[in-house]
């Protein structure tokens, strides 16, 4: 009698599947991950959920969308040619007219909106008008932490792709050349290391005018040594395995064994610290906003907001939201970064 052992086919998984099932095993970072991008793209479209203008409304049988395009006051039965403010009674009760309507936002307030209308003085608390109060300038606290938020994400994001390109490009030089190109990078990072970064940054607000880019720009410039030295020390490991001499051995050139060979597999350090160098770079706009070296003072910030709360200390929900957003964000990020690191880590048992 014959009999036939059944065989069972696994498919393979591909590495980063294999990655991406460890990630989801630590349910902590997962959820941390899902709740960041939740937050995150909610933040993008921050004009359609905290705005002082409709994001559709109907006057006189015509549909407009004010939230895209500045109507004057005379558009609803004003007097002044100046852009309509939406939060005035007058125009409410316009459109509050039979066959008139508007749709506003969950929050009416943009972050540089003035409550005029405001029953108590400036700051004033939490309200079912204002969720969280409002500054000592009358603007909504809920909508600076919203476009605050957007704009931190975003500059952690800009100061981590352009740190981590400087430093994979300085620490794969480095690390594949080795010798006196090694030698002369590392005395070149001791010197540009030992310069006092907050001096710069005091000399170079008071020469440029505050901005985005000029910031970015200038904490570019000393943000990508961390990484480098991880980076170069996987490419001094990895450049005398077997397969970057067979590769030499084919006739690649230095270049196409960098790109094609020894980089992806000295990626690890690079993935790993993403999280963790976007918390630092949201903590350094978020200091430097806090002395006043950061972005304009009319962008919403939530160094701005920290400072704010520090001279009004009795107005406590100014300091206590931004507190809670900002250790929140760092929260989820380190969660992030604490489970991508087990996921890259081969050594553990799925």
């Amino acid at each position: 009698m014959n009999t036939t052992t059944p065989i069972l086919l696994v498919k393979s998984q591909a590495p980063w599947q294999r990655v991406w099932n460890r990630f989801k095993q630590n349910r902590r970072g997962y959820w941390s991950l899902l709740i960041f991008s939740v937050l995150f793209v909610i933040s993008l479209f921050a004009e359609l959920v905290s705005n002082d203008k409709p994001l559709i409304a109907s006057y006189q049988g015509q549909i407009v969308f004010p939230v895209l395009h500045d109507y004057s006051e005379k558009s609803f039965g004003g007097d002044f040619d100046s852009p309509a403010d939406y939060l005035d009674p007058f125009i409410k009760e316009q459109f509050n007219k039979q066959g008139n309507w508007a749709i506003y936002p969950l929050n009416h307030y943009r972050y540089d909106t003035l409550n005029y209308f405001a029953k108590v003085p400036n700051p004033s608390p939490p309200t079912t008008e204002n969720w969280v109060g409002t500054d000592d300038r009358g603007r909504d606290i809920f909508a600076r932490l919203l476009y605050g938020f957007r704009i931190s994400i975003l500059f952690g994001l800009a100061l981590t792709i352009t740190g981590v390109l400087l430093g994979v490009l300085t620490g794969a030089v480095q690390g594949y050349f080795a010798g006196r190109t090694d030698l002369f990078f590392q005395r070149f990072m001791e010197i540009w290391g030992s310069m006092p970064e907050l001096y710069l940054l005091i000399i170079f607000s008071s020469i440029f005018e505050p901005s985005f880019m000029v910031l970015l720009i200038l904490l570019s410039l000393f943000g990508w040594m961390g990484l480098s030295d991880y980076v170069r020390a996987d490419f001094l490991r990895n450049r005398h395995l077997d397969y970057v001499q067979a590769a030499r051995a084919l006739g690649l050139s230095n270049w196409q064994i960098i790109w094609r060979h020894v980089l992806p597999n000295s990626l690890t350090p690079v993935v790993t610290f993403l999280p963790f160098r976007m918390s630092a770079a949201i903590l350094a706009l978020t200091s430097l906003d806090f002395l006043g070296l950061g972005v304009p003072p009319s962008t919403p910030s939530l160094g701005e907001l920290l400072a704010q709360g520090k001279n009004n200390l009795d107005a406590w929900w100014i300091s206590v939201s931004t507190f809670l957003v900002l250790t929140i964000t760092l929260l989820l990020l380190t969660n992030i970064g604490d489970a991508l690191r087990n996921a890259l880590d081969v050594r553990r048992k799925a």
